[in-house]
């Protein structure tokens, strides 16, 4: 699995060279499945972060509970917050 470093780093380039998330994501990020996500949710080791943009989260009916929403054009600002024996789990659809 990647380091939180590297995952920062692709995050990072990412937003700033302009490629989608899925693009970049999709390759360098395992993925995982609905159900998957499902067995995971309410363990105290995973945190759910949701980075879509601004207007498409508040304008959704459809968010995880107990997501937490972070600014996707702002990694570098809020990535270190979140402890590095966790399991972060992003999502932006």
């Amino acid at each position: 699995m990647k380091s939180r470093k590297a995952i920062l780093a692709v995050l990072t380039s990412l937003l700033l060279s302009g490629f989608s998330a899925a693009q970049v994501l999709a390759e360098e990020i395992p993925r995982m499945t609905k159900e998957d996500l499902k067995g995971m949710l309410g363990k105290p080791d995973v945190v759910i972060i949701d980075v879509r943009a601004h207007a498409d989260w508040k304008g959704s009916q459809q968010k995880i509970k107990g997501a937490v929403r972070e600014d996707p054009k702002k990694v570098a600002s809020w990535m270190g917050k979140y402890p590095k024996d966790r399991t972060l789990v992003f999502y932006c659809a």
